[in-house]
C-alpha cells in the first residue's frame, strides 16, 4: 500500500470518528415523564378498586354467613315451638283434663251445672 492510500484511510477514520463525536446520540425514550405519571396514577385507581371490590365482597360474604345462621336458629325456634304446641294440644284433651279433676277430687253435678248462652 502506498503512502498516500495509508493517509488517506487515516484521514477517513479521523472524519468517521470527528462525526461520531460530533453526533449527539438522544436517546429516545418509550413513554414521556406525563404518560409515566398518568400510568402510575392509573395503576394506582386499579389497586384502590380491586382491593375496594374485595373487601365489599368480603364484607357481603359475612353478612350473609349471619343470615344463614339466624335462619337456621329461626328453623330449630319454629321446631321447638311446634313441637310444644303439639304437647299443648296432647295435653289439653277433655279425657285428660277430666282424669286430673277426678283425681284432685271434683265430682260432677249436673244439677249445679249453669249453662252459659253467647250473645
Amino acid at each position: 500500500m502506498s503512502n498516500l492510500a495509508r493517509k488517506f484511510q487515516q484521514q477517513q477514520q479521523v472524519e468517521r470518528t470527528v462525526q461520531e463525536q460530533s453526533i449527539v446520540k438522544t436517546k429516545k425514550h418509550w413513554l414521556t415523564p406525563g404518560e409515566k405519571i398518568i400510568g402510575v396514577v392509573f395503576t394506582g385507581l386499579i389497586c384502590f378498586g380491586s382491593v375496594h371490590i374485595i373487601s365489599n365482597q368480603a364484607e357481603i360474604y359475612q353478612v350473609n354467613k349471619d343470615i344463614q345462621e339466624v335462619q337456621t336458629s329461626i328453623n330449630e325456634i319454629e321446631k321447638v315451638n311446634n313441637d310444644l304446641q303439639v304437647q299443648v294440644s296432647e295435653l289439653s284433651t277433655y279425657e285428660r283434663i277430666w282424669e286430673k279433676a277426678k283425681q284432685m277430687g271434683l265430682v260432677l253435678n249436673e244439677n249445679n251445672v249453669k249453662v252459659v248462652h253467647e250473645k
